[in-house]
């Protein structure tokens, strides 16, 4: 049975997330030493006892869910289920560099340095206030990217996360993304709410963060993945480090394509898809846009005892 590994991205962040894992796994509360110490301080601590704005905050959201998922997937490991089990990874945005490091293509360190980087470089490319995100619900793909293009009157309003056949998120200046939620629900829209993002991820007026990221990025190894990346802004496979390092670039200013990388992965036989880390909002998106996919999150030591049972089964 084919199935892939998907891996959370900004949002799912819970105090007292991987907590458990660690407690139950040491070399799942190695991966939280292992960050700790690659940043220079100790972030389990706020991820376990902190503050949830504190968390939220984009430069320590990234590293923490990044830390999780990498828990979550050496907790599997532990109990006999290792990257092999997949066929192929795939992340939401920064869920990218979790899906990378767990097949082996980033070292732990390097990927939670580099998302610290890419935290920082994305919330100081626009000036607070200034950006904003929102989601359009009961629009697809196509009509938001035109309620985007109408709205922009001079600004920035880019469609930047295709999550669902109903769930759209738009990206720009303040203004320009204001306009879109008005002009969407006169399109016929279920919702339109603004996201509790600090800066306006996945368009154009992230090109300053991009920059950071292709220099930061030529300085890491990247080793070709165990298992393919299904990447976000090409919606298909990659294993080439090149490719690899060109496309985490390029991402930063381009759209996720969840909807359209989920419709790839149901297209090459991918039939279970497991959510390793925190939350289980892919699961949901993964649901709306293929029901024929089993999809099981990974995030607990339960969670993990119930996968490794089913897998050995």
């Amino acid at each position: 049975m084919s199935r892939a590994f998907v891996f959370p991205g900004q949002g799912a962040q819970t105090i007292g997330m991987g907590q458990a894992l660690a407690e139950a796994y040491p070399a799942a509360k190695a991966v939280f030493d292992e960050v700790d110490e690659a940043l220079g301080e100790p972030l389990s601590a706020l991820i376990w006892e902190g503050d949830q704005e504190t968390l939220t905050l984009t430069q320590n959201a990234q590293p923490a869910l990044m830390a999780t998922s990498l828990a979550a997937m050496r907790a599997l490991e532990a109990e006999g289920v290792t990257i092999g089990a997949a066929s192929c990874v795939a992340g939401h945005s920064l869920g990218e560099y979790s899906a990378l490091a767990a097949a082996g293509s980033l070292s732990v360190a390097d990927a939670a340095r580099l998302l610290r980087t890419r935290g920082q470089a994305m919330q100081s490319a626009v000036p607070v206030g200034e950006g904003a995100m929102a989601a359009l619900l009961g629009l697809d793909f196509a009509a938001v990217q035109a309620v985007a293009k109408e709205a922009a009157q001079g600004e920035v309003c880019q469609a930047a996360n295709d999550n669902d056949p109903a769930q759209v998120v738009v990206s720009g200046h303040r203004a320009a993304v204001e306009r879109a939620m008005e002009i969407a629900k006169g399109r016929g829209a279920k919702r339109a709410v603004m996201l509790p993002v600090s800066a306006p991820f996945h368009c154009t007026l992230m090109q300053p963060a991009a920059e950071v990221m292709r220099d930061a990025l030529a300085q890491v190894e990247i080793a070709p993945p165990a298992v393919p990346l299904v990447a976000n802004v090409l919606s298909e496979a990659v294993s080439d480090p090149d490719r690899i390092r060109a496309l985490l670039v390029e991402q930063v200013t381009g759209a996720v394509r969840w909807r359209e990388s989920v419709l790839w992965m149901s297209g090459q036989g991918v039939v279970e898809a497991w959510e390793i880390g925190a939350g289980k909002a892919l699961s949901g998106m993964i649901r709306r846009i293929d029901r024929g996919m089993a999809c099981r999150a990974v995030g607990t030591p339960e969670d993990v005892a119930a996968a490794a049972s089913a897998f050995h089964g």
